[in-house]
């Protein structure tokens, strides 16, 4: 089913764009709805659906378990580093993890497979602020 490009689903992309990492539909949700827009839940759920079976949107799921949603940059298949301080997202090539693939999935007699690895980290800003941190607790000390 052709979902309609109506003035909601545009802002909820938008909204998606301008988010600095992945996001849930509940936090897009909450900051269309501190803006006034009157946008419901239901709506950005939909959206964010469409727009990641389309392609338009990376979407994976987080260590508890919430569907995420990221505005994709990028064409054909990728990978992630991911914050998991800050959200800061970096889309990136991975050959060897595609050749790994590609040959773990052969040696198993697996035709056509496919995988999603998204690397979850501290971005350096996020890494460097966690070792000021713990300095100045141990300084404290």
């Amino acid at each position: 089913m052709v979902q309609r490009n109506t003035w909601q689903r545009e802002r909820v992309r938008e909204a998606l764009s301008d988010a600095r990492g992945f996001v849930s539909a509940q936090s897009l949700h909450a900051a269309l709805r501190d803006e006034n827009t009157g946008i419901g839940l239901a709506t950005v759920y939909r959206t964010l659906a469409g727009l990641a079976a389309q392609g338009d949107a990376d979407s994976l799921q987080s260590p508890e378990g919430e569907a995420l949603y990221r505005a994709c940059t990028s064409t054909g298949h990728h990978h992630h580093l991911i914050c998991r301080s800050c959200g800061l997202t970096v889309e990136i090539e991975a050959t060897d993890v595609e050749q790994w693939a590609k040959h773990t999935a052969e040696r198993h007699g697996f035709r056509d497979a496919e995988h999603v690895v998204d690397i979850f980290g501290l971005c350096g800003s996020c890494a460097g602020a966690a070792d000021d941190k713990r300095d100045a607790e141990r300084d404290a000390i």
